[in-house]
């Protein structure tokens, strides 16, 4: 019985630094010349930071994602740089720690950091993402030691993981597996360079009770930034909002000021509904935000006045008190727009 073109898939770890290749052989058979021919085709190697990761430093940057932070990027920037030590950022919810580290990305892109890190790139990659296995060579491996491995051998590369307390969270470990033991040898040696991020309240419930994971980071502060540089954070996100829902003001930047700093005033601590997680400028970006969507919404691109009404009408992250009383002063503070607009506010809802 003649067979031809039999196929048999063969994997095989290669290489001196064994890295992950696929090698599939194809066996052809001929049944008069009982030749063997054997021929390969490599694959190509499994990388878990581009499968699962973004390159923060190859991303398009509209303006500084970072506007009053200079403080926390100069400390990240200074952790990075001393041997066997990563940057553990923490603080409360909406406080800005994923912006602290696009800052620190953004300096790089455009060499403003020292010459040691210039170069360097950094992925971000959700911890969620990697509580998962892969098959690589025929064996199941899961995606955190695959990642180590790469991290290992890859020069100039910095991994930022939030939710970082989930590494070291036992009660929801995957299959008994102990993530934060995986990453403390690699970051002992310097082969790892780190940045997490972390609330206040995840890592003193996680992270503190693994005191050898806690010794190979600097824990930096994030604060909620104050009204004045929540403001200037906003003047300086709003392009980058423009540019990605196609809508934008037709008004000067001391009108769009007066715009931003109400919806500061009216979203300060005593303001908020209790409890919400979310802090200056998270808090006011998602009613700028919003604000962008009714323009969608009504098919315009242009965000007027009553756009900014509809999205403080129906903010869900102030008391309803504090909210009644902000409406009517946008009324009084805006009523030169609102007139000139001819906006009929009982309509707006």
């Amino acid at each position: 019985m003649n067979e031809a073109n039999k196929k048999e898939p063969i994997r095989y770890t290669v290489g001196p630094t064994n890295k992950e290749v696929l090698i599939d052989h194809t066996i052809k058979t001929n049944s008069t010349s009982k030749n063997l021919e054997i021929t390969s085709e490599s694959k190509e190697e499994i990388s878990i930071l581009k499968r699962y990761g973004q390159d923060l430093t190859a991303k398009e940057y509209i303006t500084d994602p970072s506007i009053g932070r200079d403080k926390e990027i100069k400390q990240v920037i200074m952790t990075l740089l001393t041997p066997e030590k990563s940057a553990l950022l923490v603080g409360k919810a909406g406080t800005g720690k994923t912006a602290i580290v696009e800052g620190v990305a953004y300096r790089i892109q455009k060499d403003m950091v020292p010459d040691a890190i210039k170069g360097y790139k950094i992925y971000k990659l959700n911890v969620t993402s990697l509580l998962g296995k892969t098959e690589t060579n025929g064996q199941i491996e899961n995606r955190v030691d695959l990642l180590i491995k790469e991290l290992a051998r890859e020069e100039k590369t910095i991994v930022f993981l939030d939710e970082t307390h989930v590494l070291v969270n036992k009660e929801g470990a995957i299959e008994g597996i102990d993530f934060a033991n995986m990453f403390k040898a690699g970051l002992d040696r310097g082969e790892i360079k780190m940045i997490g991020a972390t609330t206040d309240e995840e890592y003193e419930a996680y992270i503190l009770r693994d005191r050898a994971f806690v010794r190979r980071f600097q824990k930096i502060d994030v604060a909620e930034i104050d009204q004045e540089t929540c403001v200037k954070v906003l003047m300086g996100t709003y392009p980058k909002l423009e540019k990605k829902t196609n809508v934008h003001f037709e008004y000067t930047e001391f009108v769009i000021e007066r715009i931003m700093r109400f919806i500061v005033d009216m979203t300060d601590e005593y303001k908020r509904v209790y409890e919400i997680s979310s802090r200056y400028p998270d808090i006011c970006l998602t009613i700028l935000s919003n604000a962008y969507t009714y323009t969608l919404f009504e098919n315009e691109n242009v965000c007027r006045i009553k756009h900014i009404y509809k999205a403080i009408v129906n903010a869900r992250n102030v008391y309803e008190d504090a909210k009644k009383k902000a409406i009517e002063q946008f009324k009084i503070d805006f009523a030169d727009l609102i007139r000139e607009e001819q906006v009929d506010l009982t309509d707006v809802n």
